[in-house]
């Protein structure tokens, strides 16, 4: 057990869910149940692959200075961070009454291919009604609010690592 709560150790346990994550949604959720991924979806996995490369690279290479550990956390957090807060967002639109969820809008492929970078994430974070559809749920909760529970799991499992970061070593007597 103490061996899960290292630096590595807790930054494979992210790699592990980051996996799962992603193999729930790709196989389970798009695939088996033939449900397509939303842009705000979307933007929640990107996140969630950014936090599964970086804590990747933390528990492979298993860096010994505090800057490039503290570097790859915040590579990390920003990742997880972003997925929550989309997941938030995403959350926020489905409680929306049903005359105020925005319209739905074109495909984001459409959007990337004809606007900047920058309007396209506007876009997607603005919402649209396909986004406020609910067509799942599990014990109640719709897939964003899951995922919502799932980042924020992750998100104090990234503030353990940097406890890890800034905490000093132990010295084991004996």
């Amino acid at each position: 057990m103490h061996k899960l709560l290292t630096y590595r150790g807790l930054n494979a346990i992210l790699v592990i869910f980051a996996a799962i994550g992603m193999a729930f949604a790709l196989f389970f959720l798009q695939q088996h149940m033939g449900l397509a991924p939303c842009p705000l979806c979307i933007f929640q996995r990107i996140g969630l692959m950014v936090m599964g490369v970086f804590a990747l690279l933390a528990a492979l290479f298993h860096p010994r200075g505090r800057i490039i550990r503290v570097l790859l956390w915040i590579g990390s957090m920003l990742g997880i961070l972003w997925s929550t807060g989309v997941a938030a967002r995403h959350v926020w639109l489905q409680h929306l009454p049903p005359d105020q969820v925005p319209s739905c809008g074109p495909g984001l492929d459409y959007w990337l291919e004809a606007l900047p970078m920058q309007q396209v994430v506007h876009e997607v974070l603005s919402g649209s009604g396909e986004c406020a559809a609910i067509s799942w749920q599990f014990l109640g909760l719709s897939i964003p609010e899951q995922a919502l529970i799932f980042f924020s799991f992750l998100l104090i499992i990234n503030l353990m690592v940097l406890w890890r970061i800034i905490s000093p070593p132990t010295r084991v007597l004996g």
